[in-house]
């Protein structure tokens, strides 16, 4: 009998009693507790959710890890994956609505200046003309984006309905999509940031892409501009950002994500100027977590009848 391992809170008691209605010969495990894990680590065939070194080590039948996320950067921490014949699927697709749509709530209230309107609503003022020189609309800026996977790809979508116009840069050849002409490759990022007026991060954490937006890009960025960091934490130089909000050259950052995860009470991220930060929940919502469980209980079907997987990674990469 095929065992699945299922780590991921958002498998509910429900969905697993869909799964076994589905896959009557297959059997689904839901552990109350992570220490459970590995009293049955050695039974698993597939796991949703990545393992742990250890269980990995015991895991004497594991041929398949479903992660949760787009990203599997936790790969890096477990080398002896990459060498193994087990198969790494993700959940590209399943959020890339969301965090498109929680990035252009970013834009506009940072644009349109929102929580400025919000204070003078709180101090019942009605404030027409008093900020009117920093509205900002934004038909006609230029949408940078990092990274034109699915993320990429539906923040571009968003930005041709606005009227923007979106250069993108890849570290793969991609072909351009979404109302972009070319992607352009990595080397040529700083003709990206010398471009845009909105920079927005959507890149995977790798080697290669960890502290890649640093002083230097952000310095080459149009005076008044904005950064958007929606993927991955540690892609962006976080005090050159804040030394860019500090002195102007940056008119507003949004950060779904940080180097650092709880971002700690007392980092200077909290009191820069002009920043929003959001708790990485930009993927979160009633639709993604149905794009998730529809990726999954597919990539179980298939995987119980020995077909090929949807969204496999690639493991040297780690996307």
């Amino acid at each position: 009998m095929t065992t699945v391992l299922i780590l991921d809170h958002r498998v509910t008691p429900e969905r697993r009693s869909e799964l076994m209605t589905a896959f009557p010969d297959t059997r689904f495990i839901i552990p109350a507790q992570r220490a459970e894990v590995a009293a049955i680590i050695d039974q698993v065939d597939g796991m949703f959710g990545p393992p742990t070194a250890d269980e990995f080590a015991a895991a004497e039948r594991l041929r398949w890890i479903q992660s949760g996320g787009a990203g599997v950067e936790w790969l890096w921490t477990l080398p002896a994956i990459a060498q193994s014949n087990v198969v790494v699927t993700n959940m590209r697709g399943a959020h890339a609505i969301t965090i498109a749509e929680h990035a252009f709530g970013f834009l506009l209230t940072l644009t349109r200046r929102l929580r400025d309107f919000e204070q003078f609503q709180a101090r019942e003022e009605w404030a027409r003309g008093q900020i009117n020189s920093q509205l900002v609309g934004i038909k006609g800026l230029t949408m940078g984006i990092v990274g034109f996977g699915n993320i990429g790809r539906a923040i571009a979508r968003r930005a041709h309905g606005f009227e923007m116009s979106v250069v993108a840069v890849d570290a793969q050849p991609v072909a351009g999509a979404e109302g972009v002409g070319e992607v352009w490759p990595l080397s040529r990022l700083n003709d990206l940031c010398r471009a845009a007026d909105v920079l927005t991060i959507s890149a995977p954490i790798t080697p290669e892409t960890r502290g890649m937006i640093g002083a230097e890009q952000i310095g080459l960025l149009k005076p008044g501009s904005y950064l958007l960091a929606m993927s991955r934490g540690g892609i962006v130089d976080e005090p050159a950002l804040i030394a860019a909000l500090e002195s102007g050259h940056l008119a507003g950052a949004g950060l779904d994500v940080t180097a650092t995860e709880p971002l700690p009470a007392g980092d200077p991220l909290w009191t820069a100027p002009n920043i929003i930060i959001t708790p990485h929940n930009s993927p979160t919502s009633q639709l993604t977590n149905d794009l998730v469980w529809s990726i999954f209980s597919d990539n179980v079907g298939r995987f119980v009848r020995g077909e090929p997987l949807t969204n496999v990674v690639d493991k040297r990469l780690g996307y």
